[in-house]
């Protein structure tokens, strides 16, 4: 099928994937109100260093130095771990509870979310109030730092800690990519939608239209009159 022809049921069709395109928007629109004003949402992010004291024994050569770098790798990735758990949660809320600040195990969990880099685990608070969140980072902080032996049996012999190497950062969390994409990506794959409807309608349509419809049928064109 020649481009012409793809242009012909696209001339033809436009008003199909155009309609089909506004309407996503109108809706999607209508879903998501970007006019409202949002809530502000805040985020704090703050590094610990996981460290493993070598093995020393004398007139061994322990290989020590690459040991201990591997075991400190493992234990980063079970601290993320940790960290996602209900006791760890529960244990924070405990903590904020103490200081005369009520927040429920379930929205601990919710906001807290970890990461890794090789030996550096970074854990990251979102919450809606800036100042309850910096309270709240401190304590997940004090909780990791201070109560990993509850968690970890190795952090209980002094053979592991774990360390806050950057306090809790807060700054103020704007829209995400995702976000932000979402409608023009709605609009694209209605747009596509439309595109392909309209071929399939064009497909079906069994009407003669101009002499290449009449060819197509394998009938012969004696004459054609032009469109004036």
């Amino acid at each position: 099928m020649e481009l012409t022809v793809y242009w012909r049921i696209i001339r033809r069709r436009w008003w199909l994937p155009v309609a089909l395109a506004l309407l996503t928007a109108v809706l999607t629109l209508v879903m998501q109100q970007p006019w409202q004003p949002r809530p502000a949402v805040y985020s704090a992010s703050m590094r610990f260093n996981v460290g493993v004291q070598p093995e020393r024994i004398p007139g061994v050569y322990t290989y020590d130095r690459y040991y201990t770098m591997l075991t400190s790798e493992y234990l980063v990735d079970d601290l993320g771990e940790i960290v996602r758990s209900g006791v760890f949660a529960s244990a924070v809320s405990k903590r904020l509870a103490g200081q005369g600040i009520a927040v429920p195990t379930s929205a601990i969990g919710a906001s807290t979310q970890p990461g890794k880099l090789h030996r550096i685990l970074t854990v990251s608070v979102t919450w809606g109030d800036e100042a309850q969140l910096r309270v709240i980072a401190e304590a997940v902080a004090a909780t990791l730092t201070e109560r990993s032996a509850d968690f970890f049996g190795q952090f209980s012999a002094a053979e592991a800690d774990i360390r806050l190497i950057d306090p809790p950062a807060i700054g103020r969390v704007g829209r995400s990519a995702r976000e932000q994409l979402d409608l023009p990506l709605r609009v694209l794959l209605a747009l596509a939608a439309g595109l392909a409807l309209a071929f399939l309608l064009d497909y079906l349509d069994d009407s003669v239209r101009d002499r290449v419809d009449l060819e197509r049928l394998g009938l012969p064109v004696l004459s054609e009159i032009p469109r004036g």
